[in-house]
């Protein structure tokens, strides 16, 4: 039976994590998706009596808030019914496979993005050095045509 190293154990922990918040996540965007559905049905029945409104007393008061009109835009409550429909929470099966062991078991430095405290500063390659990145031609300046009218 082969050990499994502290490596091997971090990465199952941070693994864990992630999954956990994945789980999260899911269920967050079902209940807001449903909720945001219901929602958008209401609004829906509300521009139905608001027209019902308009056209008996001869009025033109705006059916639908902007935010509704333009969330309307976006999707409708039969795409999210749809997209909630076609997918099942925990739909997705996870297996661990043995992962190679790159560093001779030794647990990796701190992550601030797994919630680990971070002792120096992370390493980021391919960004350039501040005093490099600043722009060295002066700023365009455009100028207005003068209308006389």
């Amino acid at each position: 039976m082969a050990t499994i190293t502290a490596y091997q154990r971090q990465f199952r922990a941070r693994m864990k994590r992630a999954m956990r918040m994945r789980a999260s996540a899911d269920t967050k965007a079902r209940r807001y998706a449903q909720k945001l559905a219901d929602a958008l049905g209401v609004a829906e029945d509300a521009a139905a009596q608001m027209n019902a409104l308009n056209q008996l007393y001869n009025v033109d008061v705006s059916t639908q808030t902007i935010l509704v009109h333009d969330l309307q835009q976006l999707v409708t409550p039969a795409q999210l019914t749809d997209a909630l429909a076609a997918s099942t929470p925990g739909e997705e099966l996870v297996i661990f496979n043995q992962i190679p062991d790159g560093n001779g078991g030794q647990v990796m430095p701190g992550n601030a993005l797994f919630g680990e405290v971070v002792a120096t500063p992370p390493v980021v390659g391919g960004q350039p050095d501040m005093a490099q990145a600043v722009i060295e031609s002066p700023p365009q300046i455009i100028e207005r045509e003068q209308v006389d009218g």
